[in-house]
């Protein structure tokens, strides 16, 4: 598979745990910095485009679950830096605790035997 292809979209509803999560264990990044970040840790898999996570950024500093400061970056670039804020570390705690129940419930819709894929049964 090329890298073009290999990327996915991140799932609707999961940004927002992505970018609190990512901000809560390194504390201060850039945009740039954050979707490298979640670019890294998931292998390459998850790529976030500047059309989807500026959006979110702002939209997260509006809930108060982020701040931003101005700052300069490692390339010498005026920058603006976003950090979690105490709101945005109980949402974060939320976010988890609704992935968890989510993915469990996709999971346990996965790895029901009540029919095999692809036999088409119908309910009546």
């Amino acid at each position: 598979m090329s890298k073009a292809t290999s990327h996915m979209d991140v799932l609707q509803g999961t940004l927002d745990l992505l970018v609190l999560k990512t901000l809560a264990g390194l504390g201060p990044l850039h945009g740039y910095g954050i979707a490298r970040r979640i670019e890294q840790v998931s292998e390459d898999l998850l790529a976030l485009n500047q059309g989807t996570l500026y959006p979110a950024l702002l939209r997260l500093e509006q809930q108060g679950w982020i701040k931003s400061e101005w700052g300069v970056s490692e390339n010498n670039r005026r920058a603006r830096f976003y950090s979690l804020t105490v709101t945005g570390n109980a949402q974060l705690e939320t976010e988890i605790s609704r992935w968890r129940r989510m993915s469990a419930a996709v999971n346990a819709i996965i790895a029901d035997h009540g029919g095999s894929a692809g036999q088409g049964r119908q309910l009546e």
